[in-house]
């Protein structure tokens, strides 16, 4: 009996391992989770600093309009020697330190230098323009806490605090293995009835998108020996990706040989289109999915299974893409029971999202899925919604909307029940 795709999705997730940690060098940290707190070995700033180029004053010479002698120049960088005194101002510039006796900046735009004296003419307010020691980070706070995502502001702050060694979860290595007689490598001439095997770099490039690491295991032939072969290597690694034979064919042997392999199935068959024919096992601390062999039921499945899974191993706090409410621009007929995923154009009109069909909805055709921004969810219980019902839709991507109509005219998202895939 198959299981909903909301108790498989849970199940995978209560099943799969977080991974253990590695440290490695800044620049590598990138769109890694980190795995500890950083805490400030110093303060940010370090020094009291000028956030402008401009003038140091003491403000109390500037109660009105005010002409100060210029007795010095601090550059970014350098050790502020000279000193403000009564009547008098230092050139300064951006980020250089604050010298003694000034406890205001004021913008080099606001004033007039000439003949070695600079006028004022606006009265300056005590500590305008400056960055304190310590305003941003101070010496032992929280700079990042543990479990936040690396991304660009999080490398400069840490490169700010001199952590050029972080601590992160490690990379999942997921095994991706294709099953299957009728399948060839990429490039090598088709004969009749062959197939290119094209899923296993979907899943690849999938993999990779997510954050792990590919590793194409090839393709298992219809026996027992080369499905045990492939694997018992896949199953070395931290995660295994089975693609096609997971049926009830005379040649679907994968759910057979995983058995004997020592894995035990949680889970076959999900209440899902497309996607339907998908398993999940654990072998220890691995998981194993195999998914249906159609190019865009595997693209599915993992996106709605596998990819939430890869990211919780790996330290992810948010693993599933948020849904967002869209608005069916035609009726959808399909049958009750199963979860349907459509794969949609999106569009965004008067602040609402839009979706239409991208085009032939059948689990083979591929250029739907290239088509697709992204996956409008029809829930199990439906059966019919007419055009204009409210449903929740999955982006894929993050330039996925397009912000004004195709400029062709959207096919029918289903013209009759049975094209429903």
């Amino acid at each position: 009996m198959p299981i909903s795709f909301e108790t498989a999705r849970s199940l995978i997730l209560e099943h799969v391992p977080i991974l253990g940690t590695e440290r490695v060098m800044l620049l590598a940290a990138g769109e890694r989770i980190l795995a500890e707190e950083i805490a400030a070995p110093c303060d940010l700033p370090h020094c009291d600093v000028s956030a402008m180029d401009g003038y140091a004053v003491h403000a109390a010479d500037c109660s009105g309009a005010a002409s100060l002698r210029v007795t010095g120049f601090i550059a970014a960088g350098s050790r502020p020697t000279p000193v403000v005194t009564s009547g008098c101002a230092v050139k300064i510039m951006t980020g250089a330190p604050l010298p003694a006796g000034a406890d205001a900046v004021v913008p080099v735009e606001e004033t007039e230098e000439q003949d070695g004296r600079v006028r004022i003419p606006a009265e300056v307010t005590r500590h305008q323009h400056i960055r304190f020691r310590g305003e941003d980070v101070k010496t032992g706070d929280v700079a990042i806490p543990a479990g936040t995502l690396i991304g660009p502001p999080e490398i400069n702050m840490l490169a700010s605090l001199g952590e050029m060694i972080v601590p992160v979860y490690r990379r999942a290595r997921v095994g991706i293995v294709s099953t299957g007689d009728e399948l060839v490598e990429p490039g090598t001439p088709l004969e009749p009835g062959q197939i290119v095997n094209s899923n296993a770099f979907s899943l690849a490039a999938a993999v990779q998108a997510c954050g792990a690491e590919p590793v194409l295991l090839g393709i298992a032939r219809d026996d027992c020996d080369s499905h045990r072969r492939l694997f018992r290597a896949g199953l070395a690694c931290d995660a295994l990706i089975t693609s096609a034979g997971v049926s009830a064919g005379d040649r679907d042997l994968v759910r057979e040989v995983l058995n004997e392999l020592g894995v035990e199935q949680r889970f076959w068959k999900v209440a899902m289109k497309p996607g339907g024919p998908t398993a999940f096992g654990v072998k220890g601390a691995v998981p194993v999915f195999s998914l249906p062999g159609n190019p865009v039921s595997t693209m599915v499945t993992f996106e709605g299974l596998v990819r939430p899974a890869l990211l919780r191993m790996m330290g992810h706090r948010r693993v599933i893409r948020p849904l967002f409410k869209a608005i069916l621009q035609e009726e959808v007929r399909k049958g009750e029971g199963k979860t349907y995923f459509l794969r949609v154009r999106v569009t965004v009109r008067e602040g609402r999202y839009l979706v239409g069909t991208a085009g032939d909805q059948r689990t083979s055709t591929l250029r739907t899925m290239v088509r697709a921004d992204g996956l409008a969810v029809i829930p199990a219980e439906a059966s019919f919604l007419p055009a204009g019902s409210e449903v929740d839709l999955v982006l894929l991507g993050e330039d996925a909307v397009m912000r004004e109509p195709p400029a062709a005219p959207l096919e029918p998202l289903v013209a009759r029940r049975s094209s429903c895939p």
